[in-house]
């Protein structure tokens, strides 16, 4: 490990864990995890941790392993030899500067990316390891400040970014008339009862990119969807509850969100593009409501663009003139595998698109999903740090004249940045959305 980064990690002080830590005592902790491993674990917990071999062949699948020089400790089976199983092992038994130190590894030190997954001989789901390790941590009360922050503002309000009902309201008519100075006939449809679709977005796209909700207006008007967005909280599809451990929380959000399309009538729920979120209504989410499958069918945007050019509902007037490349999202790659239907929509848009490689469900992880990016400033340096071998990537790509990188997902698009300015690598990020109503035929 770098001597910087050991200093930086050295000098981190998270209100949220420290705070939370200062109320604690050996007695609770121990009480805490036996409660949630004998009430949660159950035998998927206990198989995993039997069947682990040690053996490493985890450790390359992981960026932090290898932007660290191979350090052992930053391997997947490393950061679970210092957590889980050292918890299993002791039956509860560890102290306050070890949950404290368990809880930055789980937290910061791994993107649940579920890479290693792919390597393990044995299938040994890592992510769910540490998930177990944030909501033992969740349940101390020794979650990172940043993203505790942005769950109590899910309990609040609903949506990750403390927007109020009728800001939503006025971020969407704001953004009609936006549409409509382009398009005069175009319509942000509210409440529309027995629609074909019920969009969803996520948090940061009011409060920070409404232009992503002009542009999906824009296209949903020009390809004649039937469609709707509620006025109510259940909008917003992201959940860094699914991250803390806040599973109960958790639950009530994806309860909102299929409720509101429940009461709209809707056929399905077309989303954005985010991955996380993805991942919290089609296989967390709804499985902690007690559904296999979510309620009402779930699209991601990728696929939604895919059926829209595939069927020539949207047809392309110009294609993007600058060489690409596409930045494969974990879990909608190898979370969902909706690989080539990405690149389906970025070779129908684009003149030139350059692979990274690896590439597909090998990619790198962007270093700022699983709730890391949402872990703050403090851990921002370290972040970045942990993800050297993805500036390399994109370093190699932009050599062979990429100059635009597409990620579709909301994170990816943060990490991607952070990586790209720190290293100076001056390339633009696009969302496929930019790129389609950039690059599609309007109405005149």
């Amino acid at each position: 490990m770098a001597e910087s980064a050991k200093k930086a990690a050295a000098e981190i002080t998270d209100a949220g864990i420290v705070g939370g830590a200062a109320k604690l005592t050996p007695e609770k902790i121990e009480k805490v995890i036996n409660n949630v491993l004998k009430a949660e674990g159950g035998a998927r917990l206990k198989t995993y941790v039997d069947i682990c071999a040690h053996c490493g062949l985890c450790s390359e699948a992981c960026h932090f392993y290898l932007s660290h020089d191979n350090d052992p400790k930053y391997s997947p089976a490393g950061k679970v030899k210092q957590t889980i199983l050292e918890i299993i092992k002791k039956k509860g038994k560890v102290d306050v500067d070890f949950m404290k130190r368990a809880s930055e590894i789980a937290s910061t030190e791994c993107n649940l990316c579920r890479r290693c997954v792919m390597y393990c001989p044995f299938g040994i789901d890592i992510a769910y390891l540490l998930l177990t390790v944030r909501r033992i941590c969740h349940k101390l009360g020794i979650t990172p400040q940043y993203i505790q922050d942005t769950a109590h503002s899910h309990s609040a309000t609903a949506n990750q970014m403390w927007v109020k009902e009728d800001e939503w309201i006025d971020s969407l008519m704001w953004q009609e008339d936006e549409a409509r100075a382009e398009i005069p006939d175009l319509r942000i449809p509210l409440e529309k009862e027995g629609a074909e679709i019920f969009y969803s977005v996520i948090g940061p796209e009011p409060k920070f990119r409404a232009q992503l909700i002009y542009q999906a207006a824009v296209i949903m008007h020009v390809a004649g969807m039937n469609w709707t967005m509620p006025a109510t909280p259940g909008w917003d599809n992201s959940d860094m509850c699914m991250f803390t451990g806040d599973f109960e929380m958790m639950a009530r959000l994806k309860k909102i969100h299929f409720e509101s399309a429940a009461r709209l009538k809707v056929k399905k729920i077309v989303m954005g593009e985010c991955g996380h979120a993805f991942r919290s209504v089609h296989d967390v989410g709804n499985r902690a409501l007690s559904w296999k499958m979510p309620p009402i069918p779930v699209v991601h945007a990728i696929e939604f663009y895919y059926e829209l050019i595939r069927d020539g509902k949207i047809k392309i007037a110009k294609k993007f003139d600058k060489p690409v490349t596409f930045h494969d999202p974990c879990n909608t790659v190898r979370g969902r595998g909706l690989h080539e239907m990405g690149r389906f929509v970025v070779n129908a848009t684009c003149e030139t698109l350059i692979e990274m490689h690896p590439n597909r469900e090998h990619n790198y992880c962007c270093g700022a999903g699983g709730g890391v990016i949402n872990c703050g400033p403090p851990y921002k340096m370290s972040r970045i740090d942990g993800d050297k071998i993805k500036a390399e990537q994109l370093a190699t790509v932009k050599a062979k004249g990429a100059q635009t990188i597409i990620a579709p997902c909301h994170n990816c698009h943060g990490g991607l940045e952070d990586i790209i300015h720190h290293n100076k690598l001056d390339m633009d990020i696009k969302f496929l959305g930019d790129i389609i109503y950039e690059t599609m035929e309007k109405p005149e």
